[in-house]
């Protein structure tokens, strides 16, 4: 697996740009509500992948999905505070995941899960990445980079196979890239 595919999914300038205030709110906010679309779509995929799990699995699973209701309404109080609606068309980049998701839908159990481990650590690392106490968006880098997130993307790395799996999580780490390009920031 290419480092390189990692430091710029995780350090992308989108996320310095988070980082050191730079970024605009519009460009902020169209990336916000597109990964508020992107978290509902995560949400159907992990349920269904969920349903299939083997018995191990199935708690780490449950928690994430329960973990996803909970940022869904998260997305929909900051979109309320940011005045901003989160009922926008899914640009390119989010349907480009969201087909990757429905294709993982028809995979083996242990690349789904792989999949998903390397999209959320991917995530991790990004917004651990761009913390900066003075940035003006620190509430967002703090709220997707804390140690349950962490926990969690552990409990994931437990049940994943990277092993011969790299261009799969190459895939994820280049739609992880698109999304963040999506911004323009």
């Amino acid at each position: 697996m290419s480092d390189d595919l990692w430091e710029s999914a995780t350090r992308h300038p989108f996320l310095g740009a988070v980082r050191d205030g730079s970024i605009t709110d519009e460009a902020f906010d169209r990336w916000l509500c597109q990964d508020a679309l992107f978290v509902a779509d995560l949400l159907t995929f992990q349920a269904r992948l969920l349903a299939r799990a083997p018995r191990p699995a199935q708690s780490v699973l449950a928690a994430g999905c329960v973990a996803l209701v909970t940022e869904l309404d998260w997305f929909e109080a900051q979109a309320r505070l940011r005045g901003i609606a989160l009922d926008q068309r899914p640009l390119p980049a989010t349907l480009a995941y969201r087909e990757l998701l429905r294709v993982l839908d028809g995979e083996p159990f242990d690349a789904a899960i792989t999949a998903l481990w390397a999209l959320e650590r991917v995530y991790l690392l990004a917004w651990t990445h761009a913390r900066l106490d003075t940035s003006r968006f620190r509430e967002f880098v703090e709220h997707w980079s804390t140690t349950e997130f962490a926990s969690y993307v552990e409990e994931l790395a437990a049940l994943a196979t990277p092993d011969g799996k790299d261009a799969l999580i190459a895939e994820v780490l280049s739609h992880e890239v698109d999304f963040w390009e999506m911004a323009g920031a």
